[in-house]
């Protein structure tokens, strides 16, 4: 049921030091940047604050830059722009296809890549590429900058590793060759759907042999998950479709579903075999 907001203080902050003074200063304080799910849990009473700290007149958080050895995403990123963006596009192409797959244009156009990250949602879409691709976070707070890797930002079901008065500033993804990945996501309907389940894959081939994979995998777990016993089972072995076959099993091991509104573990167990399968086929190039 949706009740009406009370009122709320707003702020909008320049710089992302008056951003976290707000944090600190303000009691119940909240960041919003999008607002597309902030708004609808304090609609459903699910989170509640008596200020929001509106974070997108802050340069700094916005943007796609390439550094060199590696991508930077300003965490106030519209995921339209990361859509669009020529450097998600050829160096980040797993998270651009999990983009694809998420909301509409209208949402895409107002919803941020850090959003995505800090609601923690164990269906956040962008979590399962940047677990993959090893994406590290930089955290402002008073003490300054820290960089936290995005395999501990997720704490557990709905909890991040910010502290209330941070600010989540940048997503940085260092560079990698990888000779293929795959992304598949599955959800109720076709198209503007939450996750029931979705596999990212990439892998890196040499001679036949797997030198090198990753998977993760949402809406399986309280929080996004890489599946690490499944990586180092494939690791080091020559490609094949028996070997991804057999392998591809141990993924169900490394996940703890549950039954909800969208679906039921023993299905999401199936499913999260038969995606992981179809990602690493993709990824690997087997025929």
């Amino acid at each position: 049921m949706y009740y009406k907001l009370p009122r709320i203080e707003y702020y909008r902050p320049k710089t992302l030091e008056e951003a976290v003074r707000l944090l600190e200063e303000v009691e119940g304080s909240k960041v919003i940047a999008g607002g597309t799910d902030l708004l609808v849990d304090m609609k459903t009473s699910r989170a509640k604050a008596r200020a929001l700290v509106d974070v997108n007149s802050i340069a700094e958080l916005r943007g796609v830059e390439d550094l060199g050895e590696v991508v930077r995403i300003g965490a106030a990123t519209k995921l339209q722009e990361l859509l669009e963006s020529p450097i998600i596009s050829e160096n980040l192409p797993l998270l651009r296809a999990a983009v694809e797959s998420m909301a509409s244009w209208q949402i895409r156009n107002m919803a941020t890549i850090g959003g995505n990250l800090c609601n923690a949602s164990p269906a956040a879409d962008t979590a399962p590429p940047l677990l993959a691709y090893e994406a590290e976070l930089v955290i402002a707070g008073r003490g300054g900058l820290r960089t936290v890797p995005i395999t501990k930002f997720f704490t557990g079901y709905r909890r991040t590793a910010l502290s209330p008065t941070e600010v989540l500033k940048d997503i940085i993804v260092r560079k990698s060759e990888w000779t293929g990945w795959g992304y598949i996501k599955l959800g109720r309907r076709g198209g503007f759907t939450l996750s029931v389940v979705a596999v990212a894959a990439l892998a890196r081939v040499r001679d036949g042999v797997i030198e090198d994979v990753r998977i993760a995998l949402n809406s399986v777990a309280p929080t996004p998950v890489r599946a690490y016993r499944t990586e180092e089972a494939l690791r080091g072995r020559e490609v094949s479709r028996d070997l991804l076959e057999k392998v591809a099993r141990t993924v169900v091991d490394e996940i703890s579903p549950i039954d909800d509104v969208r679906s039921t573990a023993w299905y999401r167990r199936e499913m999260s075999y038969r995606l992981a399968l179809d990602a690493l086929t993709e990824a690997l190039g087997v025929k």
